[in-house]
C-alpha cells in the first residue's frame, strides 16, 4: 500500500532544504533569498561547510550531514545540489522522509535510476522534479508560445551550443568517472533537453565526442531526429568558451535566442526573409533559479506530484539519450 499522501501546503508556508554546499547550491539559494522564498536548512557531509553556508545566507539551521538535514521537521522540499552519481541516493533518501525533492540536472546517471526515483515518489504522493531551470525563465515560455502561434511555421530545426572553459585537472570531479564527470551531464544536458522540450522526443540518436584520459567526455555533438522528421543538432565542450546562441528554424521564420541562450536572453523571431517581427527581453533579478522554485512551490500548494514543464517521462527520455550518446562516444560511469 503506497504511504499516505501528505497534506498540501499554502504558498509561503514551504520550508527548503539546500543539500550540499557547492557552486550550484550557492546561485540557487541566493535567487531563493532574493526573491523570497524560505530556506529552512542546509545540509552538507561536513559541519563546518554546512555552518559556513548557513552563515553566508542567514539560514537559521546548519546540519552536518545529509541524513539530519531530510529528517528536519521544518523542511518540506530539498533541493539535491550533489554530484551526478549521487543524485539518485539522495533522492530516494528525501522521499523515503516524506519530503518532496527538487534535484539538480541531470537528475540522475541513467534513465533505470530515473525511474525509480519518479516512481517512489508518485507511491508516495510527494513531488519530484528535475531542477531544469531553464524551462521555467520568461523567455522560454515566449519561445513556446511563438512556435504555438504559428510566427515561424513548422519547426524543422533546433540547434544550440554550451561550451565553457572548465578545469583540466584530472583530480577535478568534472573529469572524475566515479562521479559520472564530463561535458554531457554537465552541459550537454541543456540542448539534449532543449530538444526534447521543443521537438519532443527523438527517435533517432547519434553521439560523436572527445576524451580524455580519465574516460569523461571533453566534447560532444549530437544529432537527433525527432517524431516529425525535424532535426536538432547541439555541440557542448569543456575546453572552449562559445557564444552560447541557439536557433530554431521555421517553416515560415526563424527563432534567434542570444547569449547565453540557457539563462535569461533577448529573443527575437523573423520572418522568411530575415524582417524582425518580434522582440523579447525581460530583465530578471538574479540567475532565473526562483522560477522553478516558484513552479515547485505550487504544485505542493496544490498537491501536485509533477510539473507539465519537465514531466517525468520526459526527464527520463532526457536520460535515455544521453545514455545513447555515451554509448555512441564510449562513455561509462564507475558502477555502471
Amino acid at each position: 500500500m503506497a504511504d499516505a499522501y501528505p497534506a498540501p501546503l499554502s504558498r509561503g508556508e514551504v520550508g527548503w532544504g539546500v543539500l550540499a554546499t557547492g557552486g550550484i547550491a550557492h546561485a540557487f539559494t541566493r535567487d531563493l533569498i532574493t526573491h523570497g522564498h524560505r530556506v529552512a536548512a542546509v545540509g552538507s557531509r561536513s559541519a563546518d561547510s554546512a555552518r559556513a553556508f548557513a552563515g553566508r545566507w542567514g539560514i537559521e539551521r546548519a546540519h552536518g550531514s545529509y541524513e539530519e538535514l531530510v529528517a528536519d521537521p521544518d523542511v518540506d522540499i530539498v533541493y539535491v545540489a550533489t554530484p551526478h552519481n549521487f543524485h539518485a541516493a539522495n533522492a530516494t533518501a528525501t522521499l523515503e522522509s516524506g519530503k518532496h525533492v527538487l534535484v539538480e540536472k541531470a537528475f540522475t546517471v541513467n534513465a533505470a535510476e530515473a525511474r525509480a526515483v519518479y516512481e517512489l515518489a508518485r507511491g508516495k504522493g510527494l513531488l519530484a522534479m528535475e531542477a531544469m531551470w531553464t524551462r521555467f525563465l520568461p523567455h522560454m515560455a515566449y519561445v513556446r508560445s511563438v512556435i504555438e502561434r504559428g510566427l515561424v511555421g513548422d519547426i524543422r530545426s533546433l540547434h544550440a551550443d554550451h561550451t565553457q572553459l572548465l578545469p583540466a585537472d584530472p583530480a577535478h570531479r568534472l573529469n572524475n568517472r566515479a562521479l559520472a564527470g564530463g561535458c554531457l551531464l554537465d552541459l550537454g544536458v541543456y540542448p539534449v533537453s532543449f530538444a526534447h522540450d521543443i521537438l519532443g522526443d527523438p527517435v533517432e540518436v547519434t553521439g560523436r565526442g572527445t576524451l580524455r584520459d580519465t574516460g569523461t567526455d571533453s566534447c560532444v555533438a549530437t544529432v537527433l531526429r525527432h517524431r516529425n522528421d525535424a532535426l536538432s543538432t547541439s555541440y557542448s565542450s569543456m575546453e572552449t568558451k562559445g557564444v552560447n546562441t541557439a536557433v530554431l528554424l521555421g517553416t515560415e521564420g526563424r527563432i534567434d535566442i542570444k547569449s547565453v541562450w540557457y539563462c535569461p536572453a533577448v529573443v527575437t523571431v523573423k520572418d522568411a526573409a530575415g524582417k524582425e517581427l518580434e522582440r523579447f527581453e525581460e530583465q530578471v533579478t538574479g540567475r532565473g533559479m526562483q522560477y522553478q522554485a516558484t513552479e515547485a512551490e505550487r504544485l505542493i500548494a496544490e498537491g501536485g506530484i509533477e510539473s507539465p514543464l519537465v514531466a517525468h517521462e520526459q526527464s527520463i527520455a532526457v536520460m535515455a539519450t544521453m545514455e545513447a550518446v555515451r554509448k555512441d562516444i564510449g562513455v561509462s560511469y564507475t558502477g555502471e
